[in-house]
């Protein structure tokens, strides 16, 4: 009974705002939650978002809450996988297939890159990015976010080092070169 309360006062809020989107971490890793949620959602035409790395295997729980998804917020990590593996630890495959599991489906998604100098803002690598957002036909916006070094301080509190120490945050034209390379201006 509480969780249909809350689930109204949530429709009352949110479709002043447009609908409910799920972040984390990786909301992705709590799967059958989110099946639960955008089942409900979905009754009262709550529209559905999730923001995600993509970064699962295409179980059937996942295609379940994807076909109950309106949008997907999906962050490309690094389109080179070799760059994407020093990056991040992990190869770039299955945030690829994913974004080609949206398309193939329909999903709408969004593709979100961090632009990164000298990690991710190689004018190749912007090009075969370019290359693989063209290959998908459900993209409505590609969106570049600057990288900053706001989060430096967590690692020093944990006496660890921060792997991106001695990079730069990104500026107004490491974007604006991107974007010309990404034909988003």
């Amino acid at each position: 009974m509480i969780f249909i309360i809350k689930l109204y006062v949530i429709k009352i809020i949110f479709i002043l705002i447009g609908g409910v989107t799920v972040t984390g971490g990786e909301p992705l890793l709590q799967v059958k939650f989110l099946i639960e949620l955008f089942t409900k959602l979905k009754k009262h035409n709550i529209h559905t978002c999730i923001d995600t790395s993509g970064m699962v295997a295409l179980t059937d729980d996942i295609k379940k809450v994807l076909s109950l998804t309106d949008l997907v917020l999906l962050d490309i990590k690094h389109i080179n996988d070799d760059k994407c593996k020093d990056l991040v630890g992990h190869s770039n495959k299955q945030e690829l297939e994913f974004a080609k599991y949206l398309s193939q489906n329909s999903i709408p998604v969004w593709i979100r890159q961090v632009i990164i100098p000298g990690i991710t803002d190689d004018k190749q690598d912007l090009i075969k990015l370019k290359e693989f957002i063209s290959s998908l036909k459900n993209v409505e916006k590609v969106e570049l976010l600057p990288y900053h070094n706001m989060g430096s301080y967590k690692w020093k509190k944990l006496c660890a080092d921060y792997p991106l120490e001695n990079v730069r945050p990104a500026t107004d034209e490491d974007i604006i070169k991107a974007k010309e390379i990404l034909d988003l201006i």
